[in-house]
């Protein structure tokens, strides 16, 4: 037992580093390749903040463990607002701009209604999978298309800067690229069999450990980057990368860990988890919700987001089978 609980904590600890040095080396090689600031952001910079999910539930599915790959990926979109939202309007209320309210955030419970409807016979088949892949990549290209016509100059300006910022040259970019994605894969697959392990010696089923300390774990640097944001008083953006990370994870690891292995979908995920996100999503929706203006996520709400979450997590951990 305490060896493969040395092996999750290590693999916690380097998968957050990792992911870091990885989408820094990325948007910098990137940017030293010519892409546009605006394509950076929302390609790299949005692929790689979600790379520890795909590739810790891309590993789970091709071990023989489909359950944590889809607990990974559904239980990181309920700690992205039940913890790294809660938290970071905890420290600053988030601004939830107009844009999002009419878009992205319908989008994310449309998007997380069709993986329900999928999966609602029980099964994720590769056919399933192929539809949610196709989805992200026509979401992706609207997404590009819609820049184009309407650029947003002020986060164009906000990742030049943060790619500027770091100072990497061409070298130190490569390296931290090819570090950081070797690092990701092997800490993946070390998180993975601990916490595999750490599911058989407590009698916690896969699932339940995907939601709970695999999700937390991926989950670390997208934390980690909204705090720090939010100690500057820069958390804006906080909310538009927390739905985008949520719609990768529901359409992309899913999609991608579904590919590799098809899986058989337990009524726990499908009414309880699947619930919960979307729970989260419509309570986002609603506390956001202001009348010809922005919104934003206060104190108060974030520490009911907070207390939602705590309490499902609490029940996991008392009912882990």
């Amino acid at each position: 037992m305490i060896v493969p609980a040395l092996a999750t904590l290590v693999g916690l600890g380097i998968l957050a580093w990792s992911a870091e040095k990885f989408v820094m080396g990325a948007a910098t090689v990137a940017k030293f390749l010519g892409m546009a600031p605006l394509l950076i952001g929302m390609i790299v910079i949005g692929f790689g903040t979600s790379a520890p999910e795909i590739v810790v539930s891309s590993f789970a599915a091709a071990q023989g463990s489909p359950e944590i790959a889809l607990g990974n990926a559904f239980g990181s979109n309920i700690v992205n607002i039940g913890l790294v939202l809660a938290v970071t309007a905890l420290i600053l209320p988030v601004v939830v701009r107009r844009g999002i309210l009419r878009k992205e955030m319908p989008l994310l419970i449309v998007v997380t209604l069709v993986a329900w409807l999928l999966m609602s016979d029980g099964q994720l088949s590769r056919g399933d999978a192929g539809v949610l892949v196709l989805l992200l990549v026509v979401l992706l290209t609207w997404s590009i298309l819609q820049s184009r016509q309407e650029p947003d100059e002020n986060y164009a300006h906000d990742v030049d800067q943060e790619t500027e910022s770091r100072g990497l040259s061409k070298r130190a970019a490569w390296i931290w690229l090819s570090v950081g994605l070797v690092l990701l894969v092997l800490s993946s697959r070390l998180l993975v069999w601990g916490a595999t392990e750490i599911a058989t010696e407590l009698g916690w089923s896969d699932l339940v450990i995907g939601l709970t300390v695999v999700a937390i774990g991926t989950s670390a640097p997208e934390l980690a980057s909204s705090l720090a944001a939010a100690r500057k008083g820069e958390n804006d953006l906080a909310l538009g990368n927390i739905i985008g990370s949520n719609l990768f994870n529901t359409l992309g690891v899913v999609g991608i860990a579904g590919l590799i292995a098809p899986a058989a979908v337990g009524t726990d995920l499908l009414y309880r988890d699947l619930s919960m996100v979307m729970l989260m999503t419509v309570l986002l929706l609603v506390f956001g919700f202001r009348l010809h203006r922005n919104g934003r996520i206060n104190r108060v709400e974030g520490a009911v987001f907070l207390a939602v979450w705590l309490g499902y997590t609490a029940y996991l951990v008392l009912n882990p089978t």
